[in-house]
């Protein structure tokens, strides 16, 4: 298999065998239905990252007229430096990439995504083969498929609803599986880079233009007056104030866990940009000029996400899926996996949605079971992986993933059987 074809081959074989399985299961129908739905949906998720992604860009422009990308980037230069050795430390793609890695960690998601996307289009102008991933966007994608959670708060929220006697129960084994992931992410990365070859160094002309941009002092002259910066402090101790009165009146995991799921947004939000006012950044215009490019980027993904998403539903429709997973049931019963949690594992990569309406269904029906623990653990700890892959290379235009994929699915090999030993091992 040429290397180039690879996520060609993934894509070919996963429509073939739709189809092949649709004539045995005599599901053309579903399937047919399936692939339109699949369309409309992939269209319907572009459009609606419009918003999200002109909104965030336009604060992640803020935050690097503030200095804020570059005071990041310094801090954490050794370990970014080791880990992406081609990309300059102060390259403004840096610290996207850990603004997003952190946004992943606290389940901020409608956050990561245009975080992500914009360290991959920094990391695009440091590519000498703009259709062709580097090593350091294949390593950025293999670490954001499997990275480290903190709060997998959507799937507590579903363990609460259901009567889960300890729905937080799962915070540290998917901290541990996702380490684990994560871990195996960088690894696998970091060896297939090797077998790939080393590859070229980025254009004299992109290192130049880098420099240029991050050294820039150019901060729009609006900086506030000591009275008004005494009044910007003022309000942000009455909004800390007003979160702690908050905590009091309901002193209990639920009223934490609230505030977590909702307040860390609009918190995010709110220092993106008292950090650049305050450094005297025009804030508005700042934000409106990074936003230009959301509308652009979410156009652009539209035929990467429609043709993965496609073949995804169709294979779903056809009982392909399920003739894979009858497949794989012989292999993992004697080990004690649960037979009704091994669809959410073997999904998780292809259909987020999917594995978490199988999880809930696992969870409403035994929330306190083993196969409920494992399922919440599971899905808590791996990411929809083809999703990721297909949106972060379409925005920038990437045909040729190189190893991406295989590290990506490696490490979400990874996580599920980090999550089932550790759940044996604490349940």
């Amino acid at each position: 298999m040429s290397r180039p074809a690879i996520m060609n081959r993934i894509w070919f074989y996963l429509m073939v065998l739709a189809v092949v399985s649709a004539a045995w299961t005599n599901s053309f129908e579903e399937v047919t239905k399936a692939s339109f739905e699949a369309a409309k949906m992939a269209v319907n998720l572009s459009l609606g990252l419009i918003g999200a992604m002109t909104f965030w860009l336009g604060l992640v422009k803020v935050a690097e007229e503030g200095g804020l990308l570059k005071i990041i980037a310094q801090r954490i230069k050794f370990l970014l430096q080791r880990l992406f050795p081609h990309v300059p430390p102060e390259h403004p793609a840096m610290s996207a990439m850990v603004m997003n890695i952190s946004a992943n960690a606290l389940g901020l998601g409608n956050a990561a995504t245009p975080l992500g996307i914009k360290a991959m289009m920094e990391l695009q102008k440091l590519n000498p083969h703009p259709e062709r991933a580097t090593d350091a966007m294949c390593l950025f994608l293999a670490i954001n498929t499997s990275n480290v959670t903190l709060l997998p708060l959507g799937v507590i929220a579903v363990r609460a609803a259901a009567g889960a006697s300890e729905p937080a129960a799962i915070l540290l084994p998917t901290l541990f599986a996702t380490t684990c992931s994560t871990l195996v992410a960088v690894l696998a990365a970091k060896a297939l880079a090797r077998f790939y070859g080393p590859e070229p160094p980025p254009p004299e002309e992109a290192l130049k233009f880098t420099v240029e941009k991050t050294s820039s002092e150019e901060i729009s002259l609006i900086s506030p007056g000591k009275w008004e910066q005494f009044l910007l402090w003022g309000l942000f101790f009455f909004l800390f104030a007003g979160i702690l009165k908050n905590l009091f009146q309901t002193p209990s995991l639920l009223g934490l866990k609230k505030l977590i799921s909702f307040g860390l947004v609009p918190l995010l939000i709110l220092s993106l940009l008292y950090f650049g006012y305050l450094r005297g950044v025009a804030v508005y215009e700042a934000a409106c000029e990074g936003g230009k490019e959301g509308f652009k980027v979410a156009v652009r993904i539209i035929p990467f996400l429609v043709m993965i998403l496609v073949a995804i539903g169709i294979f779903r429709a056809s009982g392909a899926f399920d003739y894979l997973v009858t497949l794989l049931k012989p292999l993992t019963k004697p080990l004690g996996f649960p037979p009704e949690v091994l669809p959410v594992a073997l999904l998780r990569p292809l259909s987020g949605s999917g594995a978490f309406g199988l999880m809930s269904e696992i969870v409403a029906r035994a929330p306190d079971s083993f196969a409920a623990y494992l399922a919440s653990t599971i899905q808590g700890s791996t990411e929809t992986t083809f999703y990721v892959l297909a949106v972060y290379f379409g925005a920038v235009g990437i045909k040729d993933p190189r190893y991406a994929v295989w590290a990506a699915l490696l490490a979400d090999l990874a996580g599920v059987a980090a999550a089932f030993f550790i759940c044996r091992l604490t349940y």
